[in-house]
């Protein structure tokens, strides 16, 4: 995630919209995206801010009007991030370590679900057994809520993070005011010594003033082995080629894992001696509170990135997925470079999205840094022909080493290339190990 950006999420789609790659506009005008974007409910309840609040939230965390989170007025969101000791030219000895922190804050109050739940029940086409089923109902009202609250902006909130060795003291950060979008973003330092790596603190709102509000920070050296890896159709089942389908993944269905992903990540884990892992998806950070759950049930911990621009409005979840993602994710994946420029990399996605065209546009960038894209050839999602070309992967990876790139349709057909790459990370690995 960037800095807390003064730009409205409208402002954020229209960019989206100038990003937009000639594949992704031919693969949403052929599933009728926009027409289901038009359908989707609309929320206008920015009117809720205050004046000064409104005005002043354009200056993100240097808002001298900001105000404190309270519990009584006040929903905040932690999220989980990752810890990196800075690698500066010419400086010797430890650096200090730092993280990004981000937080999302809403206005707390009970919001009437009833007429999104409802419309979005009929544009998923949900009917007899499962239109009155009320675990359905209470999934579809409890993913919706984060697109309906209202947000907070300019506003604060103290947290804690505990120093990682026993002898450190915690410390004290404030993060905020909140942008337009009800977000703050930034770099803090956090403490911790050398021996810091691969150990992991749980962080806290000060003083206990919201009692259930954690976050955790993964403290990750310098040296090693980190993957970046997609979320939806990548490790989840999104079915991202169709609106309807997202809407009933995202909504509606249980969270399915794609086959053979989360023993392969378990594989991967293991091989590469816990790695650092990220997950860079171009969901919204409205599904945080989901994917967060569905990514830790499932596959190793790390820190999720996700989209900040469709904050209360359904129709830009639609957007998120399918418009400018390849811009969004180089973007992201630069940030990663500069926390962790010495580590070596692991790419992995799959074909409904640009992730071929953003990973290959980032080894050009970074060829000493990539040492491998995977990405997972869609074939169960409809709408999937012309990015299933091979002519498109030829395209997007002709600047890229055949030795560095593997389209796969299931995870045991890498089996070869991660025991060659493991092997040269680390020659004593049994080779039983990798037996995908």
């Amino acid at each position: 995630m960037g800095k807390s950006r003064a730009r409205s999420a409208r402002v954020d789609r229209a960019d989206q919209k100038l990003h937009e790659t000639p594949l992704e506009a031919e693969s949403r005008k052929e599933a009728n995206f926009a027409e289901v974007e038009s359908k989707l409910p609309k929320r206008f309840d920015r009117s809720e801010m205050g004046f000064i609040d409104k005005s002043t939230s354009i200056l993100g965390h240097r808002n001298p009007f900001g105000k404190k989170a309270t519990p009584k007025d006040n929903i905040v969101w932690l999220l989980d991030n990752s810890a990196y000791a800075p690698v500066n030219p010419g400086k010797a000895g430890a650096q200090t370590w730092e993280a990004e922190f981000v937080a999302c804050f809403f206005r707390a109050g009970r919001k009437d679900l009833s007429k999104y739940v409802s419309s979005l029940m009929d544009l998923m086409g949900i009917d007899g057994k499962a239109g009155t089923d009320p675990e359905v109902t209470r999934r579809i009202e409890e993913r919706v809520k984060p697109f309906v609250m209202a947000i907070a902006p300019a506003r604060t909130i103290e947290i804690e993070v505990p120093c990682p060795t026993p002898q450190g003291n915690p410390h004290k950060r404030l993060l905020g005011p909140s942008n337009l979008n009800g977000i703050s973003s930034q770099v803090m330092p956090v403490g911790g010594a050398d021996d810091a790596d691969g150990k992991t603190v749980i962080g806290s709102s000060a003083d206990g003033l919201f009692p259930d509000l954690t976050f955790q920070t993964h403290f990750v050296g310098p040296e090693g082995y980190a993957i970046i890896s997609d979320i939806d159709d990548t490790i989840k089942v999104t079915k991202t080629p169709n609106p309807t389908g997202i809407l009933l993944s995202t909504f509606a269905d249980e969270p399915k894992v794609t086959s053979g992903m989360p023993e392969f990540y378990k594989v991967l884990n293991e091989a590469f001696k816990s790695p650092a892992w990220f997950y860079l998806s171009a969901s919204p950070y409205n599904l945080y509170p989901f994917l967060h759950g569905f990514v830790h049930q499932h596959y190793p911990a790390g820190t999720l990135i996700l989209r900040d621009a469709s904050w209360m409005s359904l129709g830009g979840l639609l957007q998120s997925f399918t418009q400018g993602v390849q811009e969004y994710k180089t973007d992201r994946i630069d940030k990663i470079q500069s926390w962790l420029p010495n580590r070596k990399f692991i790419c992995i996605g799959d074909s409904t999205q640009s992730d071929p065209e953003a990973y290959a546009q980032m080894y050009t960038k970074y060829p000493d840094w990539i040492k491998a894209i995977y990405i997972r050839k869609v074939v169960d999602a409809p709408n999937m022909e012309v990015k299933n070309r091979n002519s498109r992967f030829a395209e997007a990876f002709k600047d890229v080493p055949d030795y560095v790139w593997r389209v796969f349709v299931q995870p045991e057909e890498l089996a070869d290339h991660v025991k060659h790459l493991a092997g040269q990370a680390h020659p004593g690995l049994l080779g039983s190990l990798l037996s995908v």
